[in-house]
């Protein structure tokens, strides 16, 4: 498996928009929405470290996050699924910093790389706090994407995307996850605004919710990141709908 950032950086080149779903390892049939997802198109997919106190997501997500949690996933066991997964693409994981924290930077590093992980997303560690975990990181090839949000002064963004790998998490709103009527204005401003100073793939999550607002994100923003969309469709209908959404999306971000 090539590293992150190159892979999206190849698909990039190739004209593509970037399309990462958000699947909550633990989940009844997450690996099977997975595998359906990348079937479709999806070109890296992030897995959820499920945590009890999900600071950035919204009530699909903690939902999620709750259910994989009372049927027993922990985070070694997610890690050592992954490599089960079998597709051809980079796999992401997002989790919160304690569970970082606790288990050991060094450590934790070293069981995503042995697990076969190519980037990691720790949403509550900020840029100024980051240094620690980012070096273990770096040092085990496993790529600390970081976030971008939409209050971040201009003197930041580039601050960000320098400790950036992999991809610059370009955040669309202030707020939680969740799925929205509408794409936020910020969405498209907070993307524009860092890839001015990078050359950083930049992709746009938080309340990107249909294939409609993913190709008005697309029209700046290199990509977008989709999670509740794509959490609430495995726990309502199945993996098999996953697949049908994240086609439907892929379609709407290929068209020109």
């Amino acid at each position: 498996m090539t590293g992150l950032e190159s892979h999206l950086r190849a698909r990039r080149a190739e004209g593509r928009k970037l399309l990462i779903p958000y699947v909550t390892g633990g989940l009844a049939n997450w690996k099977e929405g997975i595998r359906a997802a990348v079937a479709a198109g999806a070109d890296a997919v992030e897995v959820g470290i499920p945590f009890s106190d999900p600071v950035m997501d919204g009530p699909v997500i903690q939902e999620a996050s709750q259910r994989a949690l009372d049927a027993g996933a922990t985070p070694p066991a997610i890690l050592a699924e992954i490599p089960t997964l079998d597709v051809q693409v980079p796999i992401v994981v997002m989790l919160y910093y304690n569970t970082v924290f606790r288990t050991g930077y060094e450590r934790f590093a070293s069981m995503c790389q042995q697990n076969g992980v190519a980037g990691a997303i720790v949403p509550d560690l900020p840029l100024e706090e980051a240094t620690g975990w980012c070096t273990a990181a770096d040092a085990a090839g496993v790529e600390t994407v970081m976030l971008a949000a939409p209050t971040a002064p201009d003197e930041r963004l580039p601050r960000i995307a320098a400790r950036a790998r992999g991809f610059v998490y370009a955040v669309g709103l202030l707020g939680i996850t969740g799925e929205r009527d509408a794409l936020a204005k910020t969405a498209t401003t907070i993307a524009g605004r860092v890839k001015a100073v990078t050359d950083l793939p930049v992709l746009v999550g938080v309340g990107v919710s249909n294939a409609q607002q993913a190709q008005e994100a697309c029209q700046v923003a290199d990509g977008v990141i989709q999670g509740a969309s794509v959490v609430r469709r495995l726990m309502q209908e199945g993996p098999e709908a996953i697949g049908v959404y994240i086609a439907e999306v892929r379609a709407a971000i290929d068209a020109k």
